[in-house]
């Protein structure tokens, strides 16, 4: 099916799955987040089913923290890009190709023990490159100089993918080496960044139209302090992962990321589950936090408490954006059916499942149980998204 769009030499066709990046990231991030679970279930049983020269935990880390992150990250920015700046969203066959550079970094990952480290490591990176090259041009074309940051942020998890190769290459366990704390903690800030922006607004706005007991608080210098304390204590734990300076670090940011979550009305937001999902989401930073500075005191629990972050946070969030962001922008009405609910409350399982196999490693079927909600929520997102994201907006 074909679509119409404009952009500033006049209008052309394009498909209506290249019409805008959120409709091939998504679906692709989506996908890949399930079927790599389910090699992941594979692997953990012994069999030897990718030529990878990555081991089993670290192919696993890398394909959700780079893999299946940068897609959604990649079709957040590119759609929201455009309203940031005004200028004409990347379409068509360029999209195209930013998607192809993106499954040649999963192909390169998963057959690089037949491959040059080198050209694994530069076909994984180009994805990154481009996109950041993308941002950076549109951002500085259209003066919108404020959100230079995500460019930076998209600028540290390329060079945390490039350690995590690097690693790699050196016979080390990328799974807790500095690319992947590096890595996670841009996540992490991401979240933090756009995460506040969006949840409060997207909160107010859905109070504004019903009775409601107070609005989400604006932004003031006292989120610039939170901000700050996270970045301290991120930074902290990218460098120093196991000193008590980064517990007592991570626990002041634990508390002060749960004050700023609690001036944003969620409480209010029950019975939307399109809203609440986003304060679940977000509350899985400070919980992140709280777990890290727990496992650096109990070190038996430290891979658990990142999974707080990785399963959590990155999880839930980008899940809770993706179902929102394909509603609106497919112009569909902003209201979680029953079934989009389900997605998120499978996903809040596998957390806590992920989360309980750490503290309980006998329980082998809690890992099991983490893995099936999994591809639960992203599977279930994919077959339910699947003709809101390959079709045109109604009525065009």
């Amino acid at each position: 099916m074909m679509a119409t769009a404009r952009n500033q030499t006049g209008p052309r066709p394009v498909a209506a799955f290249l019409s805008l990046g959120f409709r091939p990231f998504f679906l692709m991030g989506a996908i890949w987040a399930a079927l790599a679970m389910a090699i992941w279930v594979l692997m953990l049983t012994g069999r030897d089913i990718l030529p990878t020269a990555l081991d089993p935990v670290s192919w696993h880390a890398h394909a959700f923290l780079f893999g299946y992150l940068g897609a959604v990250l990649a079709g957040f920015l590119l759609t929201a890009v455009p309203n940031w700046t005004g200028r004409a969203p990347l379409t068509g066959a360029p999209l195209a190709g930013l998607a192809g550079l993106w499954l040649l970094g999963r192909l390169a990952v998963a057959v690089s023990a037949t491959l040059p480290w080198t050209l694994v490591m530069g076909a994984d990176l180009a994805f990154f490159v481009a996109l950041m090259a993308l941002l950076l041009r549109e951002i500085v074309a259209g003066r919108n100089w404020k959100n230079l940051m995500i460019v930076a942020l998209v600028l540290g998890m390329t060079l945390a993918n490039a350690l995590f190769h690097l690693d790699a290459a050196r016979g080390g366990y990328p799974a807790v080496g500095a690319g992947l704390r590096l890595g996670l903690a841009v996540a992490v800030l991401l979240i933090a960044l756009i995460g506040g922006r969006i949840v409060p607004a997207f909160t107010r706005n859905w109070l504004m139209k019903r009775p409601h007991h107070g609005l989400p608080a604006a932004a003031g210098k006292a989120d610039a302090a939170v901000l700050l304390l996270t970045l301290l204590a991120l930074g902290l734990w990218v460098t120093g992962p196991d000193h008590a300076a980064t517990a007592a670090a991570c626990a002041l940011a634990a508390a002060a990321q749960s004050w700023r979550l609690s001036r944003w009305a969620g409480t209010q937001t029950r019975s939307e589950a399109l809203v609440w999902v986003l304060h679940a989401g977000y509350a899985f930073v400070p919980l992140g936090f709280l777990a890290v500075a727990a496992g650096i005191l109990l070190p038996t629990i430290s891979l658990a408490a990142q999974h707080v972050w990785m399963a959590g946070a990155v999880g839930l969030m980008t899940l809770a954006v993706m179902t929102r962001a394909s509603l609106g922008h497919a112009g569909r009405p902003l209201q979680a059916t029953g079934a989009i609910a389900t997605l998120y409350l499978a996903l809040i399982l596998s957390v806590l499942a992920r989360f309980a196999a750490g503290l309980f490693p006998a329980q082998g079927w809690l890992l099991h149980l983490a893995a099936g909600a999994w591809i639960v929520a992203f599977g279930g997102f994919a077959l339910i998204y699947w003709p809101i994201l390959t079709r045109p907006r109604p009525g065009r």
